[in-house]
């Protein structure tokens, strides 16, 4: 009896590991979604901020990764920006170093380590997908970059944009407010049901896997069902300054990310597969139709897509998988360009596999404890940059500092928030109270610019 006491322990430390995270080999996902803002979830992204989510929206599968898993109530974007982000988690960088804006022409990311050449170093059993928008002007194609199947160089254009869906001229503003397509809108079945197969052919395999699932929505042009339409049409006025067409089109979305659910949990792999969630940035300050009158997309958050406010950058993040608590909440700030080492410690890897470019840290301490005993990000804060649009920022522990240029690539001014207990910065400014920390903040955003060579500013650009 002793002995097959002593079995079953060993048997367990082997599938669960010592903190309950599993150490073979696990299989992961990455659902990043588009345009999605912070509150535009019909679960609290934040349990303390009763405004993090939308009584008008229907998400009820990303809401049961967040009550089956853990949420990020600061979670970030790497970018405001589609591309710079999806650059920024491929290769684990901020933007200051792989690029701010679509074009990157001094970074070409097949050049350096990307998420599926890091887990196929920590073990080469992984077979890696992508499948939706990869991004525009990405230099580099998916099968460069390391991953073994993927749709392609694709952009906004391949989900749906007016010049693709019958407007001449291209512009949102010559064109409908939505679109009706009752097959495939804004291509999130098909994208999810290539993102099932493989998994499912990695399974028979026996193979572990990682496929990122890049959905097209919420990005504009607004396309939904009619059916999906018709029944947010009949549920009223939106509690924000989206439409009803822009509700079903993220419902849409939202039962995509259900099949990819139901599909591990199928195939039998849930107590060896990791599911991440998250977006490429902020949700935008208007929709096509939407009233301009009523409350912000975004709020409570100030800003939106485009912007270093936390509009811009502060994103839905959450995970479900082995040995993380139902339910539980982690408030430590991370970033999407943390994916890379994360999913790299849980394949597996050695940290010597991975470059010096490579910014983020892995969250897998995280993963086991929400708070930040065993966690460390060596610059101490998350870095986010774009002088294009004249504005640098820093979040480190509860504050924010946003760092505004002037032409001449000079400080302009400085502004201080404090955003753990409340994300909203207009009207929170707070930097004549707390100069120290806000010059701290200041040096050490300075600091990493300089490290790695950051764009500067160019006013042949403004």
């Amino acid at each position: 009896m002793k002995m097959l006491l002593l079995r079953f322990l060993a048997a367990s430390v082997l599938c669960t590991g010592i903190w309950g995270i599993a150490s073979a080999a696990p299989n992961i996902v990455l659902i990043l979604t588009d345009d999605h803002g912070w509150s535009q979830l019909s679960a609290q992204m934040d349990p303390k901020v009763k405004s993090s989510k939308s009584d008008y929206l229907e998400t009820p599968h990303m809401a049961r990764i967040m009550n089956q898993g853990r949420r990020f109530t600061s979670g970030y974007s790497p970018a405001p920006l589609c591309t710079p982000t999806r650059r920024s988690i491929l290769c684990g960088t901020t933007t200051a170093r792989s690029g701010t804006e679509f074009a990157s022409p001094n970074w070409i990311p097949a050049d350096h380590l990307t998420i599926p050449k890091a887990l196929k170093a920590a073990n080469p059993k992984y077979r890696t997908a992508h499948y939706g928008k990869w991004g525009e002007q990405m230099i580099s194609t998916p099968e460069e970059c390391g991953y073994d199947d993927s749709d392609g160089m694709t952009g906004n254009n391949t989900g749906g944009m007016p010049k693709t869906l019958g407007v001449a001229s291209g512009s949102h503003a010559e064109g409908p407010p939505h679109f009706i397509d009752n097959e495939d809108p804004k291509r999130s079945i098909s994208i999810t049901s290539k993102a099932i197969d493989f998994m499912t052919d990695s399974v028979r395999a026996e193979r572990p896997f990682y496929v990122q699932v890049s959905y097209y929505a919420q990005h504009l042009s607004v396309v939904t069902r009619e059916s999906l339409l018709e029944k947010y049409e009949k549920k009223g006025k939106p509690d924000r300054g989206y439409t009803s067409a822009w509700a079903a089109m993220m419902e849409e979305l939202d039962n995509g990310v259900g099949r990819l659910l139901d599909a591990v949990d199928r195939l039998a792999i849930d107590d060896n597969t990791y599911v991440f969630f998250t977006t490429d940035n902020g949700g935008r300050g208007t929709v096509p139709g939407g009233d301009d009158d009523a409350m912000a997309p975004n709020f409570p958050l100030s800003g939106a897509k485009h912007h270093l406010l936390e509009g811009g950058i502060r994103v839905p993040f959450f995970v479900v998988g082995p040995g993380i608590p139902a339910g539980s909440v982690c408030r430590v700030p991370v970033a999407g360009y943390d994916f890379l080492p994360t999913f790299h410690s849980l394949a597996g890897g050695e940290s010597s596999q991975l470059t010096k470019e490579v910014d983020g840290v892995s969250l897998v301490p995280l993963l086991r404890d929400a708070t930040e005993d065993g966690f460390s990000r060596p610059q101490k804060a998350l870095f986010f940059h774009r002088p294009r649009r004249s504005f640098s920022a820093i979040r480190e522990n509860d504050y924010k500092l946003m760092l505004y240029w002037n032409k001449d690539g000079s400080i302009n001014r400085q502004e201080l928030y404090r955003v753990d207990r409340n994300p909203t910065e207009a009207g929170n400014e707070i930097t004549n109270r707390y100069p120290v920390t806000a010059g701290q903040m200041r040096d050490r955003l300075l600091a990493h610019l300089y490290l790695v060579n950051a764009e500067r500013m160019d006013p042949n650009r403004l």
